[in-house]
């Protein structure tokens, strides 16, 4: 059993395979936070004992006890307006305009298998790989409860937090309902978040805890380029293979906020969940509001346990259909190879040279559709533009099928140009204010997704464009951050509504598309990264990791989306040098090492390639579809870190421990250096591995504790790959 409940103690104890969680509920109904961490296997309420803290006041039904404080006590889901004072996960509004909510506890229960939540994407399972609970909490002055759900995945090592919030007798305004309380006694923590902007997504940042309050967040409408919808709690010793580290990882794809408060007793509370700015719900009578999904984990290992855990449960639990094991085709995307300019010989030209190298698949990037020959124009109006595709999509996929290739198409379906025929005939289906001008983002606005006449609409068009050819991809693009926020569709009271009513509307949209065509690979993308999320992935199984293509560039990006999304969803091409976002030069060998830590492709012209490069490219596929289990589905380990170092390095374990394979690049080359060595991770210390072009052999103990010796590096960026296999015992 995954779920302990002392009914004598009220002491609550959820553990999977390595950590414990608990929560006790305590003589006033308060559920308080008690620990989460390694096994313990003792009541933990012990550590939380509190004095007279000045200026932190004590519920009425305390009486003269002083010590009682909710400003001091871990609290399992804090309230607004109770005498804490710290950052709540819960406020609204009464019918009388107060704020206050005091949640005890009131009951509990157990069932086997995980909760789904309606609408909302989540971690899913079967009935004999979870269990979940379900606490519920009411206040004692009204009939607002709280029904707090725990989803416990004992061989993932992960617990899932989800809340539901219920109105009773009367209707309330929810102002802020956070997915996420943690509550952690003691404060000596660092914290890691994931900044960036467009094409630097997810640049990790390690600090300290201040005193106060931090926070990374996003009011764009999606989970942003700026920041992402994770964050992990690591102790300050904490590093790759040891130390106790937790990590969060919001299953949403809209505004969110993450908040971490160090308060006067140097406590630390994580609060994870909806952007408040950006959100009130109104409760009627005897309705429900459910929170998205968080994803928790423990790791008293380090870092890259901390990883694995969420690559599994991404990989197994939230990334869904065909595609979710399958794999994933060697594509090359039209894009840099002739952006607007083509026509249906210049695209079948590009395919019949890319079939000769072994790629799987042609995409066809922007401008097939509409009056489409710049990015002011068209979004919408989702019909093949025969100037440019004499015969339609049909004609050109038979084509690039005859040659045994795939086709697949990008779309931009949440978008609108003004200069379009949908927007001349519906302009009121675009996110607008009335009375003011429209905020522009590439030229172009949103369609209201909150309506379900849009969903209908776009449903309609992509599955005639799908029904109409063998397509099997789809890129499914979102190219500006949101404001302006305007439904024709809702009262002026609810109005705060739209941003999450926004993605419910793309998530409806997206389940009834990926049922409808579940042969499909759904490609999802926002300018590259900016809305790569568990919330997506539970859609489309790889996200466009990030419009930069840039060989040195990606080793970054890559490495910070590698703390929490596993490999198989990250969309990784080859391109064109100089390349065409930074104007650097790396070889062709770089570039197809670091685009090989994903989802395979080349986004170039390769009538542009001389025979050499073509015969390097012919090489790189065959090594990569050689290696592609090996890099969907083992152990993914950091073994450098590239934002301090002057390289970066990963290598990825099979399960068996049995094949390694090192991949990398030096970034500049010194002279006069000695031989680097590379320490590697996640080996059998007890087995001899050799490698599988040189033929020297180590002991997986010499090759962790010591390292392997890197090839002396020539010129800049100099990429390495080491293959290695197990082949005996030492």
């Amino acid at each position: 059993m995954a779920i302990h409940i002392d009914k004598t103690t009220g002491l609550i104890r959820l553990t999977t395979k390595n950590t414990e969680y608990q929560m006790k509920i305590d003589d006033h109904g308060v559920l308080q936070h008690i620990w989460y961490g390694g096994f313990v296997n003792t009541d933990m309420s012990y550590l939380t004992k509190y004095g007279d803290v000045g200026f932190s006041g004590n519920p009425y039904d305390v009486g003269d006890d002083r010590s009682y404080s909710l400003d001091t006590l871990p609290l399992e889901y804090a309230c607004a307006g109770t005498g804490d004072y710290r950052i709540p996960a819960v406020c609204v509004t009464h019918a009388d305009g107060s704020r206050v909510l005091d949640l005890r506890y009131e009951d509990c229960r157990v069932y086997a298998g995980k909760y789904s939540i309606p609408g909302l994407p989540a971690v899913y399972a079967e009935e004999d790989e979870a269990q979940t609970l379900e606490i519920t909490l009411k206040d004692i002055a009204s009939e607002v409860r709280a029904v707090l759900r725990y989803g416990v995945m004992e061989t993932e090592d992960v617990i899932t937090r989800n809340v539901k919030i219920c109105s009773g007798s009367g209707a309330v305004m929810l102002n802020r309902a956070a997915s996420l309380c943690l509550d952690l006694p003691d404060g000596d923590w660092d914290w890691i978040h994931f900044h960036g902007r467009h094409m630097c997504e997810r640049m990790p940042e390690r600090r300290r805890l201040l005193h106060g309050i931090q926070e990374s967040s996003s009011m764009r409408g999606t989970t942003s380029h700026q920041q992402n919808c994770s964050v992990i709690l690591c102790s300050p010793d904490c590093t790759e293979e040891r130390g106790r580290c937790i990590g969060a990882c919001l299953v949403y794809s809209g505004s969110f906020q993450t908040q971490l408060e160090y308060d006067q007793l140097e406590q630390t509370r994580l609060i994870m969940g909806l952007h408040p700015e950006l959100f009130a719900w109104r409760l009627e009578t005897h309705s429900e509001f459910e929170t998205p999904e968080v994803i928790l984990s423990c790791s008293e290992k380090g870092l890259a346990q901390l990883s694995h855990n969420f690559h599994r449960v991404i990989r197994e639990h939230i990334c869904r259909g065909n595609y979710q094991y399958a794999e994933r085709p060697v594509l090359i995307n039209s894009w840099e190879a002739v952006y607007f300019d083509f026509d249906t010989d210049k695209i079948v030209k590009i395919a019949r040279d890319a079939a000769e190298l072994g790629v799987d698949m042609l995409v066809l990037d922007d401008g097939w559709f509409g009056e489409r020959d710049d990015d002011c124009s068209g979004l919408g109006d989702w019909f093949v533009n025969e100037k440019k595709l004499p015969g339609g999509l049909g004609g050109l996929a038979e084509s690039i099928k005859a040659l045994g290739m795939k086709f697949g198409l990008w779309l931009e379906p949440e978008m609108v140009s003004e200069n379009s025929d949908l927007y001349r005939a519906h302009p009121d289906w675009a996110i607008r204010i009335p009375g003011r001008r429209p905020t522009r983002g590439r030229c172009q606005l949103l369609l209201d997704l909150s309506r379900r006449e849009v969903q209908d609409y776009l449903f309609d068009a992509i599955s005639k464009i799908l029904s109409s050819a063998d397509i099997s991809y789809i890129k499914w693009d979102m190219n500006r951050s949101i404001c302006d926020w305007y439904s024709e569709e809702l009262e002026p009271a609810g109005q705060r509504e739209l941003p999450h009513r926004y993605v419910l509307g793309l998530y409806s949209l997206l389940e009834r598309l990926t049922r409808e065509f579940p042969d499909v690979l759904w490609e999802g993308c926002s300018g590259g990264g900016g809305r790569f999320d568990a919330g997506m992935l539970y859609y489309c199984p790889q996200i466009w990791c990030s419009d930069d293509t840039d060989a040195y560039e990606r080793s970054k990006i890559q490495y910070g989306t590698s703390f929490f999304y596993p490999i198989s969803a990250v969309g990784s091409h080859v391109s064109t040098v100089p390349n065409h976002q930074t104007g650097r030069v790396t070889s062709l060998k770089t570039r197809g090492i670091t685009a090989m830590a994903g989802s395979f492709g080349y986004e170039l012209n390769p009538d542009a390639l001389t025979a050499w490069e073509k015969e390097e490219i012919r090489e790189q596929i065959r090594r990569f579809k050689n290696d592609r289990q090996l890099i969907h589905n083992g152990n993914y380990y950091r073994l450098t870190d590239p934002m301090t170092q002057n390289a970066s390095f990963w290598s990825f374990v099979s399960e068996d421990l049995s094949e390694v394979l090192v991949q990398g690049m030096i970034f500049r080359t010194e002279p006069n250096r000695k031989q680097a060595a590379l320490r590697l991770a996640g080996l059998d210390e007890n087995a001899v591995y050799v490698n599988k072009e040189t033929g020297e052999t180590w002991s997986g103990s010499a090759l962790m504790r010591g390292g392997i010796l890197l090839p002396r590096p020539w010129g800049d960026y100099f990429g390495v790959e080491i293959h290695l296999e197990k082949e005996g015992n030492a």
